[in-house]
């Protein structure tokens, strides 16, 4: 009678966990359901600032490069050189023509031996060209023309030069562009001094301690 009971108290047993096991599942499979799909999330390609495109547009434009690197500032800078040395351009231009035509006038017309002419007709000798060729010698002529020529080839020497720094700056200002520089690219500099129980029998020993964190 006693075997008989317990038998029924096994097998009441295992039905109570098979309907708890049952209900688990189902709960568990439901939550499942429930629980929204995650959805990816497309990511934009970066897009990274040029160094080629700055330094195309500096060299079709002087200062379109500055503009590209959202350096407006600098466009002052940039136009301002230009300005003046295509204002020593042409004052150099004007001067060494002039010098030009006076040397010519006073080195090779002015003295040309004109055939006798009759009177009120025109004037023998050509009118000079300009004031310096009445102002000045002929070796004065000539060292002004030279002069002139030299400083004109020399602005046209420092606007080329001026075209490439306007170029390079633009170049440069483009590589550093997406430069990450904020409060952790720290340099610290500590004196240093040895610790107790270092041997300074041979003299005081100190230093600096350079800590870069990056």
């Amino acid at each position: 009678m006693l075997v008989s009971c317990s038998r029924k108290v096994q097998h009441f047993s295992l039905i109570l966990i098979c309907c708890f096991a049952g209900l688990f599942s189902s709960e568990n499979a439901s939550a499942q359901d429930t629980i929204p799909p995650i959805k990816q999330v497309e990511t934009k390609p970066v897009s990274y600032h040029s160094p080629r495109k700055a330094t195309i547009y500096a060299m079709v434009l002087p200062g379109l490069g500055q503009v590209y690197n959202q350096k407006y500032w600098k466009l002052p800078i940039v136009y301002a050189g230009f300005g003046t040395l295509i204002y020593f351009i042409n004052k150099n231009t004007k001067n060494y023509r002039e010098l030009k035509d006076a040397y010519n006038y006073v080195s090779v017309t002015k003295k040309i031996n004109y055939p006798p002419v009759p009177v009120n007709i025109f004037y023998p000798i050509p009118a000079p060209p300009n004031d310096w060729a009445v102002k000045y010698t002929e070796d004065q002529l000539l060292e002004g023309r030279d002069y002139y020529r030299r400083n004109l080839e020399l602005s046209y020497i420092f606007t080329g030069v001026w075209y490439i720094l306007t170029v390079v700056d633009a170049v440069v200002d483009a590589h550093f562009f997406d430069y990450d520089i904020n409060d952790n690219l720290t340099l610290q500099a500590r004196p240093w001094v040895p610790s107790l129980g270092t041997d300074t029998n041979y003299g005081m020993a100190g230093g600096m301690n350079l800590t870069l964190r990056f």
